[in-house]
């Protein structure tokens, strides 16, 4: 199972501020530690945590799955398998 990637960038800067990597070994009990930040913003933006599970366990499917750009915050997250 691939690896779940989470990239917060902030202020049109290339590098990202933060990244949670929750490696694909553990994804299933990913619930219990992703962070609570990191939860509420995907609770936030209407991502479903457990689609994803179901999506890395197919492992032809890698890659950024969602970008979502704040415009007003001047912030994108970018949630991806790898």
């Amino acid at each position: 199972m691939l690896d779940l990637k989470i990239r917060i960038f902030k202020g049109g800067l290339p590098e990202p501020a933060t990244t949670i990597t929750v490696p694909g070994s553990v994804l299933k009990i990913a619930s219990k530690l992703i962070p609570q930040k990191a939860m509420g913003t995907l609770n936030e933006k209407g991502i479903d945590l457990n689609e994803i599970i179901n999506i890395a366990e197919n492992t032809d499917v890698h890659g950024t799955l969602i970008e979502i750009e704040e415009h007003e915050k001047d912030e994108r997250i970018v949630i991806a398998l790898e």
